[in-house]
């Protein structure tokens, strides 16, 4: 059950005994909440560096005297809530550095006959007391001499032995519970010169005849009387006014959750004999009295509460002060009234001329205010008002102009359902609270603002910057704000806080370039990084923004899908450039051409064989084939019919097309071979189209006619068989001299006959 830091946490598990096998590692050992019943002097004999026993809520009764001996750097020991009837000053003998104490809840009545806490010399709290607890003696305190906090459950306290709390010479803040009144003013007396703040809980407070400061000499310490959940009477709070005003040196007094039963009907003229009170802040919160409607005006008090400084008087039913005891608080420099029935008409009573004449802080929050114009011209009735809480009203709308006090530099209007800031709001504010109303834009020029909170609003944009330029702090956190740019930014030169956390964020590029450049924003942005998570895109929602990175195609997707349309249409220019250089083209449609010609039959019927022969020559060579090698077999005896496409290609059907129907219609094919012919580009194409058909099937269909000499490598490469043929095959050469003329023609005439 222990951690790293050796901390062993053991509550709750239901033990009956200390575990053994402690050692001196550990430093904290939390036992509260099991069943312990006995602490035995080996249970903690080996850890010798506790620090922290936390026993509260077991059953112990019983503990061996040098159970702790060994615990000597123990400084908190918490025995709470437990069943021990006595205590014994042996446990506590060797606790030299014990600093925290904490023995309240247990079943002992008394502390004993004599000190136990004379060794606790770092002694900084204690508490102790229960509902049995009912004798304190003299010395059951002595060796104490300073305590930061003492608790006491002294409920049923019913002997308190005069001077057993005198031994501690310094105590800053003692709790007491204690319902018997009548030896209240036996420990006020024995603590004036060593308590500075006394709390009394639970008393009923007695009409006390003798005097608080009696036999005592001055200076006192006690500075401030807390009385909580007390019970008063018209009679005992006018002689407890009479009574502390002898504490010269009290300045504060508070009663809270307390109960009046009068009318406030008190002894001014008692009360005003007794000279002036020295208390300067006076704090009630939820006092109860009943019939609070009847309650009278203090008329007779005024004299008391002229050198009061602050009042704080909340959740108490307040609904008006009367103006003649407005205008006595002539020292008061804070007023806290929130939480009470205040009303428009009744604070014109409140704030009456000539009331508050210093009062520099006022709190109307939590009220039934209704009119914020109102309120503006009472309020300017106080001259030197600088801070003003009127949060939590429901004012629902805002007038254009309101009259306000030169003096206010703080105004706090949050959650006082406003659907708008207008130039009501005073020029000169420091400060503008305008949180949680329906505000969806702020464009007010305020040039002294300096903080701004608008959290929880309707916002969707950082406000403008030129309107309050002297802007330090600002909060639009829980508002409908998307992003802020670099430019929204840095436009608020002075800005020191930006809270805009808990908005939902769509975490643009833009906006998270912005996050992750922009130098010190850390230091800026308050709640960072916690607080700041992604909304959208959903690929990142419930991120942190500062650990979102999104990828160069989710960031520029439009700059991607620009780049590779312009690479496609690249490739494709290049792919038609390649085409074009390469007849790519061509070979697409000598390819198509070729498959329409596989699915006709091989050969065509010989009914459909209509020509001995398909002439495929070069237009500069027409003269030659025209003239001379058409006139001569077309001539012969029997005659040769020859195909040429000058002459019977069909018109209007395409090229391809008529090539490959000759093609099939002849017996063979004449290819007139010269450099003209290698060189066009006709004379190609039919090549393309006929070598398919021709040397496809491996047939002599084809023959060759050189009229020129010709290199084979001068025909184009893609011609491979072609290539081949003229380099296996004979040809036919067209001579020069007559004689071998008219053997070429023999031979032409056998090779078109076979």
């Amino acid at each position: 059950s222990c951690d790293a830091s050796q901390l062993c946490n053991c509550s709750s598990m239901g033990l009956d005994f200390i575990p053994l096998g402690l050692t001196a590692k550990i430093t904290v050992l939390n036992l509260a909440h099991n069943r312990i019943k006995r602490i035995q002097s080996q249970d903690l004999q080996q850890a010798v560096n506790l620090r922290a026993l936390l026993l509260q809520s077991n059953e112990i009764s019983s503990i061996d005297e040098d159970s702790f001996q060994s615990l000597a750097k123990l400084e908190l020991l918490d025995l709470s809530n437990n069943s021990l009837a006595h205590l014994s000053p042996l446990w506590f003998g060797h606790l030299f550095s014990l600093q925290h104490l904490h023995l309240q809840g247990n079943s002992y009545r008394d502390l004993g006959q004599s000190s136990l806490f004379s060794s606790l010399r770092n002694l900084s709290s204690l508490h102790l007391g229960n509902p049995r607890f009912s004798v304190i003696r003299q010395g059951n305190f002595e060796g104490i001499e300073l305590l930061h906090k003492l608790w006491i459950d002294g409920s049923n306290l019913s002997q308190y032995e005069q001077g057993s709390l005198k031994s501690i010479k310094e105590i800053n803040h003692m709790i007491i519970n204690l319902r018997n009144s009548n030896i209240f003013s036996e420990i006020v007396r024995d603590l004036l010169h060593s308590v500075t703040w006394l709390e009394v809980k639970e008393i009923k407070l007695p009409v006390e005849k003798k005097s608080l400061v009696q036999n005592s000499t001055r200076p006192f310490r006690l500075q401030k009387v807390t009385f909580n959940e007390a019970f008063f009477t018209d009679q005992t709070v006018s002689r407890a006014i009479v009574l502390l005003k002898e504490i010269t040196s009290l300045k504060e007094l508070e009663a809270i959750n307390c109960v009046l039963e009068g009318k406030g009907v008190w002894n001014t003229k008692e009360i005003a004999r007794s000279g002036q009170s020295f208390v300067q802040t006076i704090t009630i919160i939820k006092i109860m009295i009943q019939n609070f409607h009847l309650f009278f005006d203090l008329e007779g008090m005024e004299s008391q509460i002229s050198k009061l400084k602050r009042l704080t008087l909340a959740s108490s039913n307040v609904f008006m002060v009367p103006c003649k005891l407005a205008r006595h608080f002539s020292s008061l420099l804070y007023l806290d009234l929130h939480d009470n029935l205040l009303v428009n008409n009744r604070l014109d009573e409140t704030v009456c001329k000539g009331s508050w004449p210093l009062l520099q802080t006022l709190n109307l929050s939590q009220n039934s205010l209704k009119s914020l114009e109102q309120i503006a011209k009472y309020i300017s009735r106080i001259p030197k008002l600088n801070n003003l809480d009127i949060s939590q009203n429901n004012f629902g709308e805002i007038p254009d102009v309101c009259e306000w006090p030169e003096s206010l530099k703080y105004l706090n209007l949050s959650s006082t359902q406003l659907p708008k800031v207008t130039s009501c709001i005073p020029r000169r504010l420091e400060v503008l609270d305008v949180s949680a109303n329906k505000l969806k834009e702020f464009g007010l020029q305020l040039p002294f603002l300096k903080e701004l909170y608008l959290t929880r609003n309707q916002l969707k944009t950082l406000p403008g910057a030129a309107p309050i330029p002297n802007l330090v702090a600002l909060s639009v956190r829980r508002n409908k704000l998307n992003s802020f740019s670099k430019e929204e930014f840095e436009s608020f030169r002075r800005m020191e806080l930006l809270d805009a956390s808990d908005n939902n964020f769509i975490c643009s590029c833009e906006f998270l370039s912005f996050i992750h450049r922009e130098a010190g924003i850390a230091q800026v942005l308050v709640g960072w990084p916690d607080k700041y998570v992604c909304d959208s895109p959903l690929a990142v929602r419930g991120a942190q923004v500062g650990a979102v990175h999104l990828s160069l195609m989710e960031c520029h997707r439009s700059l991607v899908v620009s780049l590779i349309c312009v690479l496609v249409f690249l490739v494709i220019l290049l792919l038609v450039a390649i085409g074009y250089k390469y007849h790519v083209v061509w070979y697409l449609r000598m390819t198509w051409a070729w498959l329409q010609a596989k699915r006709k039959p091989k050969r065509a019927p010989p009914k459909d064989v209509c020509y001995d022969a398909f002439v495929s020559y070069s237009e500069n060579d027409s003269d030659w084939v025209e003239n001379t090698m058409v006139r001569e077999l077309e001539q012969a005896c029997p005659p040769f019919r020859l195909c040429l496409h000058k002459r019977d290609f069909v018109p209007g059907k395409w090229i391809v097309d008529n090539i490959i129907d000759s093609i099939e219609k002849s017996h063979k094919t004449l290819f007139v071979l010269s450099e003209h012919f290698v060189q066009s580009e006709w004379c190609k194409y039919e090549l393309d189209f006929s070598h398919f058909r021709l040397f496809d099937e491996n047939n002599d269909a084809a023959i060759l006619i050189l009229l020129e000499p010709i290199q084979s490598k001068a025909i184009p490469k893609r011609f491979c068989k072609l290539r081949k043929i003229m380099n296996t095959k004979t040809y036919l050469e067209w001579p020069a001299g007559e004689e071998q003329q008219h053997v070429f023609w023999e031979n032409l005439k056998e090779a078109l006959k076979s």
